[in-house]
């Protein structure tokens, strides 16, 4: 069986990191995701997609993406119940395996919305970031590359 998911989207509010019972981080949040087509009117929808994100880049998410964030998700859908006063509860939410920062920090901050980092799969800290990304910028600066 295949149960994959692939979204790019923003997020839709700034993430809030909680600590399960057991001490594991964990984020909860909401991916907006425009369909490819207009409405009648012409009028871009959105789909609002619940997603969950676990230990590292929970924390990673919840230090660097603020409302508006451009991510890059990927994980599988899952499914669960609970019971409520009115009656059963059923939820249905992306499990996320990686999470990309799609926007850098200077992209993010211009916007006024939000700010971000690379990407959580590879855990690199910001001033690691910063610093590979100003040796590159020096490197493609120069006159002697050999294209």
């Amino acid at each position: 069986m295949i149960n994959r998911v692939v979204l790019v989207g923003r997020i839709t509010k700034d993430p809030e990191l909680k600590v399960t019972s057991s001490n594991i981080p964990v984020v909860s949040f909401t991916v907006a995701v425009n369909r490819s087509f207009t409405d009648q009117s012409g009028d871009r929808q959105a789909d609002f997609i619940n997603c969950v994100v676990w230990r590292k880049q929970a924390e990673n998410l919840a230090k660097y993406i603020r409302k508006g964030g451009l991510l890059g998700i990927e994980g599988r859908i899952q499914t669960r119940t609970y019971e409520a006063e009115q009656g059963t509860r059923y939820i249905t939410e992306v499990q996320c395996d990686s999470i990309q920062f799609l926007e850098s920090r200077g992209e993010q901050s211009n916007s006024s919305q939000n700010f971000g980092s690379a990407s959580t799969q590879n855990n690199h800290t910001d001033d690691a970031q910063n610093e590979f990304y100003e040796t590159s910028k020096n490197l493609a600066a120069e006159d002697d590359l050999p294209f």
